[in-house]
């Protein structure tokens, strides 16, 4: 499992999902991580996830990961982001990787559909 500063400071390119909450996944030495997109400014804006577990929080990306592009790559294959959604279902409430998901009807809750 990388350390959230040291996968900060890789290079990756990443894939939409065109998912309302996961929204950008990359296979990464046979691994998926995937971005959660969080309610802001309630919560960090991203949570970072490798194979579905927890590595961080991030606030900015763009400032503390200058490497990884959100802005160039096509959407995920169907088959892909079936393969990332099943990996990540259950987690979409911000705090759910810890067993405590917000369930907050002015963020967590209405937004994820969980």
């Amino acid at each position: 499992m990388p350390e959230l500063t040291h996968a900060l400071t890789r290079p990756v390119v990443w894939q939409r999902t065109d998912a309302g909450v996961f929204v950008h996944a990359a296979q990464v030495d046979g691994r998926w991580w995937v971005l959660r997109l969080n309610s802001f400014p309630d919560h960090p804006l991203y949570t970072f996830f490798v194979d579905g577990t927890v590595v961080g929080d991030v606030q900015d990306l763009r400032t503390r990961a200058p490497g990884w592009d959100l802005d160039t790559r096509p959407p995920l294959s169907p088959a892909h982001r079936d393969e990332v959604l099943a990996l990540m279902r259950g987690l979409g409430p911000y705090g759910s990787e810890l067993g405590k998901p917000c369930d907050g009807d002015w963020c967590c809750s209405r937004r994820t559909g969980e």
